[in-house]
């Protein structure tokens, strides 16, 4: 009985120079600048929300809600009439709710605040009026 043997070729790997091709990466979205970035806070679950300046509505993560954004100079402040907490409201209300306490503050000339915008140092932007 005779045993011959079968070469066997050896794979000792790709031949030299030779590279595999590995599909590129996904490249991931350009990150914005925290400069582009703006806060809020939910009017719904009061979670702190970062979106790009500019949105004029922010959805949620955590409750969907869907907020609308309003610019600092749209916005006034004023204490609350019971328990003194700032509350801030858009300019053209009446009236504002503290979430604090529930009471309800009337805005007047007597307890109205600058707006946001003037007490950061920023000029309000101009009023269109027509004569």
């Amino acid at each position: 009985m005779e045993i011959h043997e079968i070469e066997k070729d050896e794979d000792d790997g790709p031949p030299p120079g030779w590279e595999p091709i590995t599909p590129p990466l996904p490249q991931q979205p350009p990150q914005p600048l925290s400069s582009d970035m703006a806060q809020m806070v939910c009017g719904t679950c009061r979670r702190l929300l970062k979106y790009l300046k500019g949105a004029r509505y922010v959805q949620c993560s955590c409750c969907s809600t869907v907020n609308y954004v309003l610019e600092a100079h749209e916005v006034g402040q004023v204490k609350c009439g019971s328990c003194a907490v700032l509350l801030m409201y858009p300019y053209g209300a009446s009236s504002v709710r503290c979430s604090s306490c529930t009471c309800v503050t009337e805005i007047g000339v007597h307890n109205r605040r600058p707006p946001w915008s003037v007490q950061q140092g920023q000029a309000a932007p101009p009023t269109n009026s027509v004569q």
